[in-house]
């Protein structure tokens, strides 16, 4: 008998095998309004008090966010302890991107083509991003009976009401051009017989608008942009970290101090217009969540910002992914994409039951995954943490023999690795922290608003998704963001006039750390997160 699980585990599959006949007759339903809002106050980390700090200097002053950020933001500047010599300019560019993934490849790429000198530093290599992880796909309203205006009501709905609606609008009115330009520079969607692309559900959509790429999109459109700047000769910095932001004397952005991750050197990046593409955060382990990101995620971006004079918006939102693997232990917070559960997958608990609506939106499934495991409905595995049933298996039951392996392989194969297979047995998941809702606070055109000629793109955004976001469009904003902060970089560019490079805003925020007794002895950004074990 195949028993990829300890047998009081299987005990529960069989409860999962034996009511999947009539769940498949009866679709769980939808919640209401009230039963939403009142699962995502009981059992969203969002909600949790005791895992929030205020934040005592700054824009943002008076204003709560995890407390693993508050940290950061509570920390000094290397350069306050290793000086550099911003006279001795090692870089001398127009557009600097800060940031090698989605965002800052796409940004970089239309920058270069609109005839400005860019450059791109990433503290690890060019594709080392977020944007490499996702695997779903990405949204765009390019079909009939489907329009722009009902990506918006999904998206802005989808968010709580509290995104910006000029970077919605943006968002979903730039979403079908973005999916044409990516096509033309060759990224392999999945398409019909005859050319046509095959789109489906994700959470919280209206519409079947979610465009991928089988289940690893991310991977291959991060794979089809890197090779683009790679063919372009944009000049790519590799295993060098910005730390901090140079303005001039007349408050202007002009560049960053850089540091080779390998040697310890610094360097001097002087730039006309600068751009932060660092992504998310999910490496800061949020209130203890394993996480789903790739290894440099740790908020460099927000904190650049912040300490420069930039202020964040929505700072205290995060996503956790409703279902990141939980067993085995080696992939422990390994993304199982969305699209499982929108070719058929039910979320199901201990007892067999399908508890709520595989399609809501993530932030309450998410809740609802922990309410089960909370009251006593979850699946303890070894180590005792616990998780719910995803019952993969309906999706060969509904889609017929191979659906597995054709729509989504990555994941099929990762399980497979460890003796699990998913067209057999169900595979269980736990919330897994995935994206950074909020961000530096951005205007529509791109730029933040307290500091010239300093643009955003990408997960480093606050306020396009508002309090959460729907599946699908990250990997869409890093597209429409990126782009556009690479055709205004290079813009704007032609008309800055820098002056002499400075970075007195981190002697001033070093005074108000200490005037408010809140300094924490830390240096930030992070730039790593801090895994390794120190024995006494």
């Amino acid at each position: 008998m195949y028993t990829p699980y300890p047998e009081y585990m299987m005990e529960s599959v069989r409860k999962v095998e034996a009511t999947r006949e009539k769940r498949m007759s009866e679709e769980p339903r939808r919640l209401t309004a009230d039963e939403k809002d009142a699962l995502l106050k009981e059992f969203h980390p969002d909600y949790r008090e005791e895992a929030f700090e205020e934040i005592k200097i700054g824009p943002n002053k008076g204003q709560k966010a995890n407390r693993e950020l508050v940290h950061l933001l509570h920390s000094n500047s290397r350069l306050l302890q290793d000086k550099v010599d911003l006279s001795k300019v090692d870089y001398d560019v127009d557009v600097l991107v800060i940031g090698g993934g989605g965002a800052g490849s796409s940004c970089a790429i239309e920058a270069h083509n609109a005839g400005a000198d860019v450059m791109i530093v990433t503290k690890l290599r060019i594709g080392d991003a977020n944007t490499m992880m996702a695997e779903g796909g990405i949204q765009a309203a390019d079909k009939e009976n489907d329009s722009p205006v009902q990506h918006y009501l999904d998206a802005f709905g989808g968010g709580h009401f509290a995104a910006k609606p000029e970077l919605v609008k943006r968002l979903v009115m730039e979403a079908p051009d973005a999916i044409k330009w990516l096509n033309e520079l060759g990224v392999e969607f999945d398409k019909e017989e005859d050319g046509r692309m095959i789109t489906t559900h994700g959470g919280g959509t209206s519409r079947k608008r979610m465009h991928a790429a089988k289940d690893y999109s991310g991977a291959e459109i991060m794979r089809t942009l890197r090779d683009e700047v790679l063919n372009l000769g944009i000049p790519v910095v590799e295993f060098t970290a910005a730390v901090e932001l140079i303005k001039d004397e007349k408050g202007q952005a002009a560049g960053a101090v850089l540091l080779n991750m390998e040697t310890g050197d610094y360097s001097v990046a002087r730039a006309k217009t600068v751009v932060i593409a660092t992504g998310g955060a999910g490496r800061m382990h949020y209130q203890g969540f394993p996480t789903s990101n790739h290894y440099g995620a740790t908020a460099d971006g927000l904190i650049l910002g912040y300490r420069a004079g930039a202020p964040l918006l929505y700072q205290d939102s995060i996503q956790y992914h409703p279902t990141g693997a939980v067993y085995p232990s080696q992939i422990l917070g390994a993304l199982v994409t969305e699209k499982v559960r929108s070719v058929g997958a039910q979320l199901v608990n201990a007892e067999g039951e399908a508890y709520i609506h595989p399609l809501e939106t993530r932030d309450v499934n998410a809740s609802g995954v922990i309410r089960e495991c909370q009251e006593g409905r979850g699946v303890e595995v070894p180590g005792g943490q616990k998780g719910v049933w995803l019952d993969t298996p309906m999706i060969e039951i509904l889609g017929g023999e191979g659906t597995i392996e054709k729509r989504i392989p990555a994941m099929f194969r990762m399980y497979m690795k460890y003796g699990i297979d998913m067209r057999k047995v169900p595979i269980l998941i736990y919330p897994t922290l995935h994206y950074q809702n909020g961000g530096l606070d951005i205007e529509g055109n791109g730029f933040t608003k307290a500091i010239p000629n300093l643009l955003v793109a990408g997960e480093a955004v606050g306020g396009i998704h508002g309090r959460n976001r729907l599946m699908g469009n990250s990997l869409l904003d890093i597209i429409v963001f990126g782009r556009n902060a690479g055709k205004a970089a290079a813009a704007k560019a032609k008309d800055v006039e820098l002056g002499s490079l400075n970075v007195d805003h981190v002697e001033k925020y070093a005074k108000e750390l200490e005037a408010a007794g809140v300094a924490t002895g830390e240096v930030s950004p992070l730039l790593l997160p801090k895994y390794a074990r120190h024995e006494r």
